[in-house]
C-alpha cells in the first residue's frame, strides 16, 4: 500500500535495440532499475514496471530526437508527463563513471531537481512529414555534391584529351557533356575508355539526384505553403528557411513558451558576461544551429533588401557596431516576427 502511495519520477537511457529504465522516489532515494526492449511490447512493460513501483509523476527520457522517439510518444500517449534529458555531462562522467543504469538514474534525478523541464517534440503532425522530406532532400544534395566533386576530380587526373574538351563550362554544360560521353565496354582496359565510363556514370547520377532534389522541393514548397502561410509570408523566408523553422518549433507549438523560448532555442538570445564593473553580454554559441543559420539567411536578405532593415544597419553602423554585431541584433529581432508567424500557422485549426 506504501508503494501504491509515494509519488515516483522515472528516467530512460535509449538505444537502439533496448531501453534501461531506473525509477526514484520523490527524496532521490533509487528503488530499481531494468532493461526492456526498445518495441512496443517493451514499452507497455516498462509502464507497467513503473507504475508498479508507485504513483507516476514524470519520466525523463534521453535521445526523444532519435532513439528515444518511439518511447516518448508512447508514454505520452498514455498520458504520462514526458521530459527531455540531456546527457550528463562529461564533468560528471568523468567524477562517476559510464553505465546504462547510472545514466538512466541521472536522468530521473535531473527531472526530479528541475534541470531537466524540455517539452519532447511530439513528432506526430505535418511538421514532422516536412522534418522528413527535408531530410531525404539534404541527403540528396549532399550526394550530388560529393558526385560533382569526384567528378571534377577524374578529370583533373584524367587523361588530357578529356581535360581540354571539358575546359570552360558551366556545370550544367559539364554534366551534359558528360553524360553524352561515348565509351566502348570492351576497352575499360584503356584508361581513356574508363574515364569516359566513370565520366558518365557520374554525369548520370547527378542528373537523377536533380530530378530527386527538385521533387522535393516541390512537395516541400506545396506543403511549408499549406501549413504555414504567415511564416511563408515573412519577408526574407523561403520554402527551405520556413521548413527549417518549422521543424526546430516542431508540431507542438505549446514548448515554446514565449519568443524568449524560441531565441534562446535558436541560439540567438545573448549569453549574459558582466563581471564587477564590466557589463556586457557574449555571444550564444548553444541552441539549435541549423534554425540559427536560417534566421542569418533572413538577415542577410533583407540587409539587400528590406528598406526598415537597410535604415536600421546604417542607424547601427553609426553607433559604432560592426557587421557581425548588427547581425546578431538583427536576428534577435527577426525572432520576435517568427514566433508570432509561427504561433498563428501552428496553433490555427487549419494545421492539422
Amino acid at each position: 500500500m506504501a508503494a501504491k502511495k509515494r509519488q515516483v519520477v522515472g528516467g530512460v537511457d535509449t538505444h537502439g535495440k533496448f531501453h534501461h529504465a531506473a525509477v526514484i522516489d520523490d527524496t532521490g532515494r533509487q528503488l530499481a532499475d531494468q532493461q526492456f526492449p526498445a518495441t512496443q511490447a517493451g514499452y507497455q512493460l516498462l509502464l507497467l514496471w513503473l507504475r508498479r513501483a508507485g504513483r507516476l509523476v514524470k519520466v525523463g527520457v534521453e535521445g526523444t530526437g532519435s532513439y528515444g522517439a518511439g518511447l516518448a510518444r508512447y508514454l505520452s500517449d498514455a498520458g504520462v508527463q514526458v521530459v527531455e534529458v540531456d546527457r550528463p555531462d562529461r564533468k560528471a562522467r568523468r567524477r562517476q563513471g559510464k553505465s546504462d543504469p547510472l545514466d538512466a538514474y541521472a536522468a530521473a534525478r535531473a527531472v526530479l531537481s528541475g534541470r531537466a523541464t524540455g517539452v519532447p517534440k511530439t513528432r506526430t503532425g505535418p511538421v514532422e512529414s516536412i522534418r522528413l522530406l527535408r531530410a531525404g532532400r539534404r541527403a540528396a544534395v549532399k550526394a550530388r555534391t560529393a558526385a560533382i566533386n569526384q567528378l571534377r576530380a577524374s578529370l583533373t587526373c584524367g587523361p588530357q584529351q578529356l581535360r581540354e574538351q571539358m575546359q570552360g563550362l558551366t556545370q550544367a554544360d559539364l554534366v551534359q557533356r558528360c553524360a553524352a560521353l561515348a565509351f566502348d565496354e570492351n576497352r575499360l582496359a584503356d584508361p581513356l575508355e574508363a574515364a569516359r565510363a566513370a565520366l558518365a556514370d557520374l554525369a548520370e547520377q547527378i542528373r537523377s539526384l536533380n530530378v530527386r532534389i527538385a521533387r522535393a522541393d516541390r512537395r516541400l514548397g506545396k506543403l511549408v505553403t499549406a501549413i504555414a502561410p504567415a511564416l511563408s509570408a515573412v519577408h526574407g523566408v523561403g520554402t527551405d528557411v520556413a521548413g527549417q523553422l518549422l521543424t526546430t518549433a516542431g508540431d507542438n507549438p505549446e514548448r515554446l513558451r514565449s519568443e524568449a523560448a524560441l531565441a534562446h532555442l535558436c541560439g540567438v538570445a545573448p549569453i549574459p558576461a558582466s563581471s564587477g564593473r564590466i557589463d556586457r553580454h557574449r555571444l550564444n554559441r548553444g541552441g539549435d544551429r541549423a534554425a540559427n543559420s536560417a534566421l542569418f539567411i533572413i538577415a542577410l536578405v533583407r540587409m539587400r533588401s528590406h528598406a526598415a532593415t537597410r535604415a536600421y544597419v546604417e542607424k547601427r553602423t553609426r553607433d559604432g557596431l560592426n557587421k557581425k554585431e548588427i547581425i546578431r541584433c538583427l536576428k534577435r529581432y527577426i525572432v520576435r516576427e517568427i514566433y508570432t508567424a509561427l504561433m498563428t500557422d501552428l496553433t490555427s485549426p487549419n494545421t492539422a
